[in-house]
């Protein structure tokens, strides 16, 4: 998949200007490549929109959710509590006045990563769980995945991270479902459970 092809058809969809584009890409590259992002990167975009394209045909909104997907982390600091709000905000500020694009819900679905919580917008469920699919790989690449995020807290030592990195994953665990939509609860809620279950014992 390339990533800036799918960028800038998108964009030309929704009504930018291309030479316009060109910029945008660049502001979001940057943004997503610098050192201190171990897993909200690039390659996390990627998977999300291999789901995308998996899941496309269920969506109703379906460039909504892929302008979303590349803006949800756009804005990322560990040491901040509205990196998606933030996002949110970017995202829809960089939108063009005429843009085809309904941007109240890119706004919302942005803001939904937060908690990942159900939404009474299927879209928005389908992105939270894009989002989420991490957490049901095999052991082998959760293991890559939650220590690239123990990198990206590096300067917490462990005494601060582990508690509270052990409460966020015991969320997950408290919530009757991890997963929004039936088809990932069916495909990956098990899997999830037990990764996030190990990930516990690790941080004791």
């Amino acid at each position: 998949m390339n990533l800036q092809n799918k960028y800038t058809e998108l964009l030309v969809n929704i009504g930018f200007e291309e030479n316009a584009i060109q910029k945008h890409w660049l502001d979001l590259e940057k943004a997503y490549s610098t050192k201190s992002r171990q897993y909200h990167n690039l390659n996390h975009l990627n998977e999300m929109i291999a789901c995308y394209d998996l899941y496309k045909s269920n969506l109703k909104h379906p460039n909504e959710v892929l302008y979303a997907i590349f803006y949800h982390d756009i804005i990322y600091k560990v040491t901040r509590k509205d990196n998606e709000l933030k996002s949110a905000q970017y995202a829809v500020a960089l939108l063009p006045a005429n843009a085809k694009l309904d941007k109240e819900l890119v706004f919302d679905m942005i803001c939904a990563t937060k908690h990942h919580q159900y939404n009474g917008n299927e879209d928005t469920n389908w992105l939270i769980d894009f989002d989420l699919k991490i957490l049901s790989k095999d052991w082998d690449d959760y293991k890559i995945y939650f220590e690239q995020i123990r990198k990206e807290y590096k300067m917490y030592p462990n005494f601060l991270y582990n508690p509270g990195r052990k409460k966020a994953l015991e969320h997950f665990l408290e919530n009757e479902f991890i997963f929004q939509t039936a088809e990932f609860r069916n495909k990956h809620e098990a899997q999830a459970r037990e990764n996030i279950k190990c990930e516990i014992e690790l941080l004791r």
